[in-house]
């Protein structure tokens, strides 16, 4: 089944919420894939973009990357549409437009590219109104890519490690982010930061969030993501974790994040 028979669930405006950090390791694309599924559960339909070269998101989803003959680097260089990159998942109402490692040699290749910033804007344009929510999971980088996201995308959640120097770099970000305000994107707003890799046995982690909260005040999610071996496990096997093993502490939590984002939209 296409993703144009399956049904949006409201005629709200679709919200495009790039997940952004360029740290590494902070659960980006674990957030990508199992807040999609999460919110699929409860009837919405989502749009996964990945659009980092590592393709975790992709392989997130069961989708075998050396099987396929396109991705998101042929829309961004050869014009592809997003309609012949979307594939389908085991998620009935999630859809996914695939990256693999080609996409790494796209920074490069835009560089000389007319409207190189606006490039993934305008490959989302024919196909949002399809979805409730678009999801584009960012490479760890403030490069090009990244500018492409925070140019196509309204909003951004910030995943951010609870360990030791988890603000570090944040200010940079949002920098970067001001800078995309300014000049491409003037409607660009943190839609929230997530706590992740949580382990409430540990004062550094409640110090952290304590940190975070501080920070960012409201937009911190009230959801805290666990550090938990069923997440780190479900990607192996292609599978979101509410999937994977439902009842998981970590399910549970990104099911409860889930009702968090429906409630801010």
């Amino acid at each position: 089944m296409g993703f144009k028979d399956v049904p949006r669930d409201s005629n709200s405006k679709t919200r495009i919420i790039s997940i952004i950090n360029q740290k590494g390791g902070v659960g980006k694309s674990t957030t990508a894939v199992n807040l999609s599924a999460a919110l699929s559960s409860k009837g919405k339909k989502v749009l996964l973009v990945d659009f980092d070269p590592q393709g975790n998101s992709t392989s997130g989803f069961g989708i075998e990357k050396e099987e396929l003959e396109q991705c998101v680097y042929d829309a961004l260089i050869h014009n592809v549409s997003a309609e012949e990159l979307i594939h389908d998942t085991d998620c009935e109402r999630v859809f996914v437009i695939p990256a693999t490692i080609q996409l790494a040699g796209a920074e490069i290749e835009l560089v000389s590219a007319m409207a190189r910033e606006t490039r993934l804007k305008e490959l989302l344009a024919p196909v949002q109104n399809e979805f409730d929510y678009i999801f584009i999971d960012c490479p760890p980088s403030l490069g090009l890519l990244t500018i492409n996201a925070l140019a196509a995308a309204d909003s951004v959640l910030i995943p951010i490690q609870c360990e030791y120097y988890a603000l570090e770099g944040v200010t940079k970000l949002l920098e970067s982010m001001r800078m995309v305000k300014e000049r491409i994107n003037r409607s660009l707003e943190v839609f929230g930061v997530l706590m992740t890799m949580y382990d409430s046995r540990t004062s550094l982690a409640n110090q952290v969030v304590d940190e975070v909260r501080a920070y960012f005040g409201d937009k911190v999610f009230d959801t805290l993501v666990p550090r938990t071996v069923k997440i780190s496990e479900a990607p192996s096997f292609g599978m979101p974790v509410i999937e994977y093993a439902p009842s998981n502490k970590g399910a549970i939590a990104y099911l409860s994040l889930a009702d968090e984002v429906i409630g801010r939209a």
